[in-house]
C-alpha cells in the first residue's frame, strides 16, 4: 500500500521550498505554482508569517500545502493547526518522528548519513529528505547512502537547480526534489512575478518526462 507521504512525493517531480515574508504574496504564488503543475507546496517555518501563509495557501484549489523546517513537537502542533497536510524537517529526532507517527501525519524527515536512515527505519519510516543535498556530497553521496537501503526513497533538497534536478531525478532512490529556485526568498517586499513563477513551475513539471 502506498503511504500518504509517498503519494505526495509522487505528485510532481519538484516540491517548491518557499520562504515567504508577506502574507499577501501567499495566494498569488500558490496559484502560479499550481497552474504550472506543481501542487505540493512546502512553506518553511522560517518567517513570522509562515503559519498565516499556510492558512492562505490552503484556500487555493488543488494545492497540497505542508510545513517545512519543523524542528520540534510544538512547531508540529502549530503547523497542523494552520492546516498543514504534511510535515518536513531538516533532521530526524525521535520526539518529532514519534509525534508525527502517532498522529498519522505524512512526515518527511531530513537525513544525511546511513545512521540517520537506519534510525528512521527503526522508527518505521522509509521516506526521507536528503539534506543538505549538494553540501552533503551531492549525487555520489546519496547513491552511496541509498545503496544498502532498497526500501528507502528520498527527496533531495538543498542547492538543487533546474539544471541539476534531472540528474537527481534519474536516481532510482529519488522520488522528487525540493527546490527553492522556483520562487526564492521574497524578502524585498515587491510583488511576486507570478508569470515567471508559473513558467518556472512548468519547466520543473516537465522534468517528470
Amino acid at each position: 500500500m502506498t503511504s500518504r507521504i509517498e503519494q505526495i512525493m509522487r505528485s510532481a517531480p519538484v516540491i517548491p521550498v518557499l520562504v515567504i515574508e508577506d502574507v499577501a504574496h501567499a495566494v498569488p504564488i500558490a496559484r502560479a505554482l499550481v497552474a504550472g503543475g506543481l501542487p505540493v507546496l512546502e512553506v518553511t517555518l522560517r518567517t513570522a508569517s509562515a503559519l498565516a501563509v499556510i492558512r492562505e495557501m490552503k484556500q487555493v484549489p488543488d494545492a497540497i500545502v505542508g510545513a517545512g523546517t519543523v524542528l520540534n513537537e510544538h512547531a508540529l502542533e502549530d503547523a497542523l493547526a494552520a492546516g498543514s497536510e504534511f510535515i518536513v524537517s531538516p533532521g530526524l529526532t525521535d520526539g518529532l518522528a514519534k509525534a508525527a507517527i502517532a498522529g498519522d501525519i505524512p512526515f518527511l524527515p531530513g537525513v544525511a548519513t546511513a545512521s540517520d536512515v537506519m534510525r528512521g527505519l527503526d522508527l518505521g519510516l522509509d521516506r526521507f529528505k536528503f539534506f543538505p543535498a549538494e553540501a552533503n556530497g551531492g549525487i555520489p553521496a546519496l547513491k552511496a547512502i541509498a545503496a544498502p537501503f532498497a526500501m528507502a526513497r528520498f527527496c533531495p533538497t538543498g542547492g538543487i537547480t533546474q539544471a541539476s534536478a534531472p540528474d537527481w531525478l534519474a536516481l532510482d532512490a529519488v522520488l522528487c526534489c525540493g527546490g527553492s529556485w522556483l520562487v526564492g526568498a521574497n524578502r524585498n517586499g515587491s510583488p511576486p512575478d507570478v508569470a515567471a513563477i508559473e513558467v518556472a513551475a512548468r519547466a520543473a513539471r516537465a522534468l517528470a518526462g
